[in-house]
C-alpha cells in the first residue's frame, strides 16, 4: 500500500511499514486540500491532530482503506461516516497509557504536597513551612471516571498506596483488581480525588459542570489528563473559589486549539475564567503532555505500525 503521513512521528513507524513492503509518503506540510488533490494515490493516511477528517474529506477519497491516528482518541475523525464507507480506523491508547498514569500520579502528589508553589516561593526568597504543610494520599478514596486504557493505568500506579480506588464508567463490568466499579451515587458519596479519563464525545462535552460538581457530598481534588472540553472552566473556577474543589491538576484546557498544539495566538484575549484560573496557587498546569514522553513517542508509533500490518499484512502477503 501507499501510505501518506500527514504528521511527523517516531521514525520507527515508517521504518516498520517500509520493512513490511509498504510505500511511505511524507506530507507533513500538505494541507488537507492538497492531500485530497492526490487522494487517489493513497491507500491509507496517518495523522496526529493537525487537521480534521470529516465527511467531505471521506467522500472525496473513495480509495482510502484506513486512517491511523498516532494518539489515544479519534475525535478528529468523523468515525460514523468512515465506518459507513468501510474505512478502517486505528488509534493507539496502549502506546501512551503508562505515561498518562504516571503524569496523573505526579500531578496529584505535587498538589497534595504544594511542590510547585513551594518551589516558586523558595526561588523568590520565601521560606513558608506551615503554609506548605502537605496532605497524605494514604487513607483517601480516589475515583476514576472512564475506566479504559488511561484510567486502568492510573489505577495501577495507585497500587503502592493505601487508598481505595473506585471507578465509574458507562460500560458494565470494567472494574478489576485495581479499582472497584460502583454506581454514580456511591461514587459521589465517597471520593476524595476525581481523575477524568474519558474521550471527548458529545456525551462528555462540558460534563464537568456546576450541577455535576455540586452533586458530590465531599470537597474533592480534581485531575484532568483527558480532554479540556469536558470541563466548563467557569464552573471549575467557582468550585475552587467555594472550596468544593480543593485543587486541580490540568493537563488540558477547554480553550485548546483542536490540534492541541496551541492555546491561543498572541492576539486573542484570555477568557475571564482562564485568567482567574491562572493565578490560583492550588491549580497545576501542564501543556497537554501527559502522554508525551520519550518512551511513549516510540510506543505510539510501534502500536500503530503493528495494527496496520496486522490488518493489511505485508506487501508479499498482499500478492
Amino acid at each position: 500500500m501507499t501510505i501518506l503521513h500527514a504528521d511527523s512521528n517516531h521514525p520507527t513507524l515508517m521504518q516498520q511499514l517500509e520493512a513490511a513492503g509498504h510505500q511511505n509518503i511524507e506530507g507533513y506540510k500538505l494541507s488537507s486540500e492538497e492531500i485530497l488533490e492526490n487522494q487517489h494515490l493513497y491507500d491509507g493516511i496517518v495523522i496526529r491532530s493537525r487537521f480534521k477528517i470529516g465527511r467531505d474529506f471521506l467522500d472525496a477519497a473513495p480509495n482510502l482503506k484506513f486512517i491511523a491516528r498516532v494518539g489515544a482518541g479519534l475525535e478528529s475523525i468523523d468515525v460514523e461516516h468512515a465506518e459507513k464507507k468501510g474505512v478502517a480506523l486505528f488509534s493507539a491508547p496502549e502506546g501512551n497509557r503508562n505515561a498518562v498514569g504516571e503524569h496523573a500520579l505526579g500531578m496529584l502528589l505535587s498538589l497534595f504536597n504544594n511542590l510547585n508553589k513551594a518551589d516558586r516561593q523558595v526561588r523568590e526568597g520565601f521560606w513558608f513551612r506551615e503554609a506548605n504543610r502537605g496532605v497524605e494520599l494514604d487513607g483517601k478514596t480516589v475515583g476514576i471516571i472512564g475506566y479504559g486504557n488511561m484510567g486502568k493505568a492510573f489505577a495501577k500506579k495507585l497500587c503502592g498506596f493505601e487508598v481505595e480506588v473506585l471507578c465509574y464508567d458507562i460500560l458494565d463490568g470494567v472494574g478489576d483488581e485495581n479499582a472497584r466499579q460502583v454506581s454514580l451515587e456511591e461514587f459521589r458519596k465517597k471520593i476524595d480525588v476525581l481523575s477524568l479519563h474519558t474521550p471527548w464525545t458529545p456525551q462528555t462535552n462540558h460534563m464537568i459542570n456546576k450541577n455535576f460538581i455540586n452533586a458530590f457530598e465531599k470537597p474533592f481534588w480534581f485531575l484532568n489528563t483527558a480532554r479540556g472540553k469536558s470541563v466548563v472552566t467557569a464552573d471549575l473556577v467557582k468550585a475552587l473559589q467555594e472550596k468544593k474543589i480543593l485543587g486541580a491538576g490540568l493537563d488540558v484546557l477547554e480553550y485548546e486549539k483542536s490540534s492541541f498544539e496551541d492555546l491561543f495566538s498572541g492576539e486573542e484575549k484570555l477568557p475571564q475564567a482562564l485568567q482567574e484560573l491562572l493565578v490560583m496557587d492550588n491549580v497545576l498546569f501542564t501543556p497537554h503532555v501527559a502522554g508525551w514522553t520519550l518512551e511513549s513517542h516510540r510506543k505510539l508509533a510501534d502500536t500503530i505500525a503493528a495494527k496496520i500490518i496486522e490488518r493489511f499484512g505485508t506487501a508479499s502477503e498482499e500478492k
